[in-house]
């Protein structure tokens, strides 16, 4: 005889069904809070992040050199150091393109590909492997990085609100399984801005970090109120050290300004011979100097991992911690607060805090690249072979 169900218990098999179906798989989130230094967490303004340290796991990354944005979030997001992921710097020249400069403030020259396809970041081999992906903003993200961008990704706009940011993420998450992302970034700028401008140890930086703070507690609320199941990693690019106008080292006291190309200074400066010089520069520049030491790239201290790279400088130099190369006038004040400091200074470490990854208690200090292949395990692909040893990934509970 055929048996019936009764429309209650189709009802109740068909809803069971649909959960089954739509069950939350976690989430992979990468937060960057820039500028963020490690020992920001100390300060007792951050409950909601000290909450998520407390709960999982805390410790400071060693950025890599130099200490810089650009090539450190790319580093964090490809476990190559920046002479091996092509974002040598904030600003660089590669020597195919000689007539132009990379540059933050270039759209033209920082959105094209080829400054970044010498590294693939976590997102595009996720999306490779099937695994979708959004950035709400990270550099790099809006650059078609061997031809993939994240099925959802905005262009960078710091006048979008951080409130806005979160509910961008938030809005992601309550979208139907199939199109809902697996792996997201985040960022978040104000700590750093409110450091270069007003310093480290400032009522406006202690600002910045609690609204950061308030922001991400948003988020983790709003997350556990809709039961999306999240593995958190927050990480910060750089520290930041006080600088001020007493302690500046002068190029044009040490070489005649139309002899060299400074394409970076501050903490560190990237210089190239103008064309048509002879050895003046080098002459000049490689002896030694108070308050700075200079080397040609091919003779930097290994332990730096930099200056293999064809964009690197011809001349590195590098300030002592608190001082600043200028070349000229400076177009940027040199006050407040700044980062591009040898990568051992203590206030260059950054901040990590991970929650829901399996990770626990202080880790101590890790270089920054060794997030990739951790990010690459929460996010359930194979990560691409990279300058990491997989110190995190070991430090797993399993």
């Amino acid at each position: 005889m055929k048996r019936f169900l009764s429309p209650l218990l189709l009802l109740f098999a068909a809803t069971t069904a649909a959960h089954a179906e739509d069950a939350r798989k976690p989430v992979t989130i990468l937060i960057s809070i820039d500028g963020f230094r490690a020992d920001y967490l100390d300060r007792g303004i951050t409950p909601h992040l000290s909450k998520l340290a407390a709960d999982g796991a805390h410790g400071a990354l060693r950025p890599s050199f130099p200490t810089k944005t650009f090539p450190n979030h790319y580093a964090i997001v490809t476990g190559k150091r920046p002479d091996t992921n092509g974002i040598t710097g904030n600003s660089m020249i590669d020597p195919r393109r000689p007539d132009v400069k990379f540059s933050l403030g270039d759209a033209k020259q920082s959105l094209d590909s080829f400054w970044w396809d010498e590294a693939e970041p976590a997102w595009v081999t996720a999306n490779k492997a099937g695994v979708r992906t959004a950035t709400m903003f990270w550099p790099g993200s809006e650059v078609a990085i061997h031809d993939v961008r994240p099925p959802d990704w905005l262009r960078y706009d710091e006048h979008v609100g951080y409130a806005q940011r979160v509910n961008t993420v938030l809005d992601w998450m309550r979208r139907p399984a199939d199109i809902r992302p697996a792996f997201v970034t985040l960022y978040f700028e104000a700590v750093d801005d409110a450091g270069h401008g007003f310093g480290p140890d400032s009522a406006e930086v202690n600002a910045a970090i609690s609204d950061v703070d308030a922001r991400i507690g948003d988020l983790v609320a709003q997350l556990a109120a809709m039961a999306q199941p999240v593995q958190l990693v927050v990480v910060a690019d750089h520290g930041m050290r006080a600088i001020d106008e007493s302690r500046t080292i002068q190029l044009a006291d040490i070489i005649d300004l139309p002899s060299i190309v400074a394409v970076e200074t501050g903490p560190y400066a990237a210089i190239e011979p103008a064309a048509g010089t002879d050895n003046r520069v080098y002459e000049a520049l490689l002896k030694p100097h108070d308050h700075m030491a200079c080397n040609r790239r091919e003779t930097l201290p290994e332990r730096l991992h930099y200056g293999h790279n064809p964009r690197v400088a011809a001349i590195i130099c590098i300030a002592e911690p608190g001082w600043s190369i200028i070349a000229g006038k400076p177009n940027w004040p040199v006050r407040g607060g700044a980062h591009g400091y040898d990568n051992q200074d203590p206030q260059m470490l950054a901040l990590f805090v991970a929650n829901g990854t399996g990770l626990s208690g202080n880790i101590g200090i890790v270089d920054n690249i060794e997030v990739y292949p951790l990010l690459m395990r929460l996010i359930g692909v194979a990560p691409l072979p990279s300058d990491a040893s997989g110190s995190l990934v070991k430090r797993l509970a399993h």
